[in-house]
């Protein structure tokens, strides 16, 4: 009986026990149609901008502006001491008043040697000069007029005005100051806010690879000339409220960065974009019809930067899938092959489990589950 019993114990130790299945959550696939946006950097430039500098020289006499202040085009900023080019303009218009009076003359004599030439009483010589004269006189008078513009020109200068509407920066130069038209100094600078352009980048390889995808049709929806581009401040993280159209797409790639700039147009109405500011956009690039919103956390890479998921397939396996990424899509990445629809992708748990491993699966999400709105 002891040695039955023993035997009995031995046998009890050596039978292995069932481990129970791990339990893993999972998220059910569906296609759908999914805009593709991609994120860049970028930074605020002023749309036109205007270094105001004097054209004579000459003392400033007044400044009408506000410094900070909206300024139109036309508006006066500063008024040169003129006295200098007004005496220089009424000399003009005297010296031209000579050579008009000149010509008079010589009209004159050039008519009357005419007529003696004809009752041959004066020489061919004689009227010969008589037309020169009167040629010179008025090579004189148009002499004369380019200075008379040339000075009232030189006289409005005096009157500097703003070249464009926009923000004013601050004066560099106050009443008193010798200023001269050869300066380097800019006496104010004029920036234009609204509209203002957001210069953002691309890398050149993604540039060619969405190009490609549009040429072969597997994204569509892209139309060029209205290109919608969104953004958001690097500094609060807040996003700009108002819309921007994509203007242009530079032709060249950047040596150093390898990557394509981008410029947008955008409305400022109440100038919350500032030139020189770091923003983030987010670049409409069509859409790809039955593509996949698969969570990151559920993707794995390998050494040679392949991406896999792994499944729950027949009998609550875990199978492994190779998938191709389009992009990211906040916290999802947007596939395009690899999976079916109606798969349970597994997102929780997968440190625990291995191709063929028998899993108890749980449904972890059903917000993650159901097909997701791409809209927007």
């Amino acid at each position: 009986m002891l040695v039955s019993a023993c035997e009995n114990e031995k046998k009890e130790a050596a039978a292995p026990s069932a481990a129970p299945a791990a339990e893993v959550g999972f998220a059910t696939l569906q296609p759908s149609t999914i805009n593709l946006v991609a994120e860049m950097p970028g930074r605020t430039v002023a749309f036109r901008k205007a270094d105001v500098r004097p054209q004579v020289d000459g003392i400033i006499k007044k400044r009408s502006f506000n410094e900070g202040a909206y300024v139109e085009a036309g508006q006066q900023l500063y008024q040169i001491d003129k006295d200098k080019y007004q005496a220089e303009l009424d000399a003009a218009q005297a010296e031209l008043a000579r050579a008009r009076a000149n010509l008079e003359l010589a009209t004159k004599t050039r008519i009357r040697y005419e007529a003696l030439r004809k009752s041959r009483t004066a020489s061919e010589q004689s009227y010969d000069d008589a037309v020169a004269a009167e040629a010179q006189s008025k090579a004189a008078i148009a002499s004369a007029q380019a200075g008379v513009d040339k000075a009232r020109i030189e006289l409005d200068y005096t009157n500097v005005v703003a070249p464009l509407s926009g923000q004013i920066g601050a004066s560099s130069d106050s009443e008193g100051a010798l200023v001269t038209a050869s300066q380097a100094e800019a006496l104010a600078t004029i920036t234009q806010l609204d509209p203002i352009y957001v210069d953002v980048t691309q890398a050149g390889g993604k540039l060619l690879k969405i190009k490609d995808a549009i040429a072969t049709g597997r994204v569509t929806g892209v139309d060029e000339a209205n290109i919608e581009v969104r953004l958001v401040l690097d500094a609060t993280g807040q996003k700009y409220p108002l819309a921007g159209k994509l203007e242009f797409s530079d032709v060249t790639v950047n040596e150093t960065t390898g990557s394509v700039r981008l410029r947008a147009v955008f409305p400022n109405p109440e100038k919350i974009l500032l030139p020189g500011m770091f923003v983030r956009g987010y670049v409409d690039q069509g859409r790809i019809e039955n593509a996949y919103l698969v969570p990151q956390r559920a993707v794995m890479r390998r050494p040679d930067g392949g991406a896999y998921v792994y499944l729950v397939g027949d009998e609550n396996k875990v199978v492994s899938k190779d998938v191709t990424i389009e992009q990211s899509r906040d916290e999802d990445w947007v596939v395009t092959a690899g999976v079916d629809p109606g798969d349970r992708v597994i997102v929780d748990g997968l440190q625990r489990i291995a191709p063929g491993m028998a899993v108890t699966p749980k449904d972890v999400d059903a917000d993650v589950a159901s097909p997701k709105s791409t809209k927007g």
